[in-house]
């Protein structure tokens, strides 16, 4: 065999390359480039210096915390955040397990009030509400970080992040609503990351866009406390809840949630009148049991009543999920039956453009309501009174 020579100059630039390559292949797959997080203590949060009051200068004090609306003080300067489920019990200097909420000398203060990371103008069907403004635009805000940690999510990069490390621009509750109403937006809605996160800055915006005619939404994972989602459900019109399985357990190891605590603020969201709708995200392997989707709506007929609107969606492999396949369309049209056998009159699929299941049928004759295609919305048949024309029914929903 012949030997290849190859001159040193050569030999660097291979190394270089393959060098670059792994590492922009690093970049590429953040489930291999990131930490697995499997518990949700204060403990395992990674350390990072702490935000302290007495690193800054006075006059910037304000911008970089706001102080919080739920806690409770305790001794030696610890405070209780009682706005989640999590009640994190937070030590002088330290921050919760959402990376946001931080003790200072004893009080607690958001470090997100206003610092929004995403805003932007989309179809009221892209963020999971089909009975409420259909067609129109909603202005979707969001802030770093969650209070989850779901091995699925599309919005890892803001939501398991630290405010520190995301790129946001500070806004008014004012000018949230300004932007709305100059881009043609007739809802505003928190969500990409969850929205009780930025629970604060969410409330005072809508004190201001009920003023300004303008719908509030909320998109959310449904683990706020009871006492703040009481007060935020004073101020919304609407609410749609993700509603990720229904097996405590895959609640708590793939997003870092708790089942009984989604299903309360489920009942309280029904019993305040907000206007609600649920999404299912089904992921192969962790949530499609059919058993578990027929107990879940089966839960829902029971409790939420025939009439609130589920739509199950296909998962895209994202984030530490990526080994996982796309939902076989199967899989989501079993899913579709189960919950229509159960008694759940308005039943949608998502996240596959064009499926029949896009739209919305009279339950009683089966006529199509309202056409979808994917979030564009084709025609709405829906009468001016919220009737159905083909059978007189009334549609459930917020038409105007």
């Amino acid at each position: 065999m012949r030997k290849i020579l190859l001159s040193r100059p050569i030999l660097v630039t291979i190394i270089v390359s393959a060098a670059l390559i792994g590492l922009i292949l690093g970049f590429l797959r953040p489930d291999a480039a990131l930490p697995e997080q499997p518990a949700l203590r204060l403990v395992d949060l990674p350390e990072r210096p702490a935000l302290r009051p007495a690193d800054l200068p006075e006059h910037e004090l304000a911008d970089h915390g706001h102080e919080a609306m739920f806690f409770q003080e305790m001794a030696d300067n610890k405070v209780e955040c009682q706005l989640c489920f999590l009640n994190c019990i937070i030590p002088d200097g330290h921050r919760g397990i959402c990376r946001v909420r931080e003790n200072r000398e004893g009080r607690l203060y958001t470090l997100v009030y206003g610092l929004l990371a995403s805003t932007m103008i989309a179809e009221i069907e892209k963020d999971g509400m089909q009975h409420a403004l259909p067609g129109t635009k909603v202005l979707a805000i969001a802030t770093a970080s969650c209070n989850f940690r779901c091995k699925q999510c599309h919005n890892w990069h803001i939501t398991q992040r630290y405010p520190e490390d995301v790129r946001a621009r500070q806004f008014t509750p004012q000018e949230v609503v300004d932007l709305a109403l100059r881009r043609g937006a007739r809802t505003i809605t928190g969500t990409i990351n969850e929205p009780t996160i930025f629970f604060e800055f969410l409330y005072d915006v809508a004190i201001l866009a009920r003023e300004a005619g303008l719908r509030m939404q909320f998109h959310t994972n449904a683990a706020i406390a009871e006492e703040p989602l009481r007060a935020l459900l004073q101020r919304l019109d609407q609410a749609v809840v993700d509603l990720k399985g229904f097996c405590p357990i895959v609640y708590r190891e793939y997003y870092g949630g708790c089942l009984d605590s989604v299903l309360r603020t489920l009942k309280i969201i029904r019993e305040e009148g907000v206007w609600l709708e649920i999404t299912n995200l089904v992921i192969p392997t962790v949530n499609d049991c059919m058993d578990q989707i027929r107990a879940m709506s089966e839960w829902i007929l029971e409790y939420l009543g025939p009439d609130v609107p589920l739509h199950f969606t296909r998962f895209v492999p994202a984030f530490r999920l990526t080994h996982l396949p796309r939902t076989p369309i199967s899989t989501l049209e079993q899913a579709h039956a189960i919950a229509r056998e159960v008694g759940i009159n308005f039943v949608t699929i998502g996240n596959v453009a064009g499926h029949r299941y896009n739209s919305t049928f009279c339950p009683c004759t089966g006529g199509r309501l309202i056409h979808r295609i994917h979030f564009a919305v084709m025609y709405n048949r829906i009468t001016p009174e919220g009737t159905s024309p083909f059978s007189g029914r009334p549609v459930p929903g917020r038409w105007e």
